[in-house]
């Protein structure tokens, strides 16, 4: 059994998503980061980041429990341990990889920048838009260029980049970051095919009625965003 710390946020979904496809036995243990638990000691004891998602796994190496933060980590773990959508030969491993930490370097931070001076921000400061924006904008043509290469984002079969990379892309995401996907055709078939696996389906409705949408209040604002 896989204890799993999380909030259905990008990040979170990722391991969601994860744990549907890999098919393992998993219980929520929900960190409402709209009221500051993930600032908690025994969340940070697991987290030191203060950040989900995070994992225990109760049947870890040799048995014992085993504790993963960071969500690219989390999925590479699980990928080993299960030895599932882990490729067979080094090149292709290491394609996955690349992939997988480019969304972890460069879509995940650069994309969150964006949603927070674009939707949160108490200013606006359109130097922050601009920078950020403009950012994932160009993300959005490097992953358009990839896709038209490939049928996903490391070969020609779905991968934990793309476990990785979709939950930052959704139709809610696409907005809070003013993309029009339209715009970019790859992008958009890639995102209607893997919408489509129940597996995905399963992974974003988890705990989807907590999901808050819109701007937080100053108290979910401090918490969210550790002003405190």
């Amino acid at each position: 059994m896989i204890d799993f710390y999380y909030w259905p946020t990008p990040n979170g979904h990722k391991i969601s998503i994860a744990l549907e496809e890999f098919g393992l036995d998993y219980q929520i243990k929900s960190i409402n980061i709209l009221k500051g638990e993930q600032l908690v000691p025994e969340f940070l004891a697991i987290s030191p980041n203060n950040r989900v998602p995070a994992i225990v796994d109760h049947d870890g190496p040799d048995g014992k429990p085993h504790a993963v933060f960071e969500s690219g980590a989390i999925l590479l773990y699980l990928a080993q341990k299960t030895r599932q959508f882990w490729p067979a030969t080094p090149v292709e491993q290491s394609t996955v990889t690349q992939w997988l930490f480019f969304q972890n370097a460069s879509i995940g931070p650069m994309f969150g920048q964006c949603g927070y001076f674009n939707g949160y921000a108490k200013e606006h400061v359109q130097h922050g838009i601009d920078r950020y924006c403009g950012e994932t904008k160009r993300l959005y043509g490097v992953i358009n260029k990839r896709l038209g290469e490939t049928e996903y984002l490391a070969g020609s079969d779905y991968s934990l980049a793309d476990m990785s990379t979709f939950p930052w892309m959704t139709a809610k995401q696409q907005k809070l970051h003013d993309i029009d996907v339209t715009g970019f055709p790859n992008v958009q078939r890639w995102f209607t095919e893997i919408s489509k696996r129940p597996t995905v389906q399963r992974g974003l409705a988890v705990m989807a009625e907590d999901l808050k949408v819109g701007n937080p209040t100053d108290e979910t604002f401090d918490a969210m965003f550790n002003q405190k």
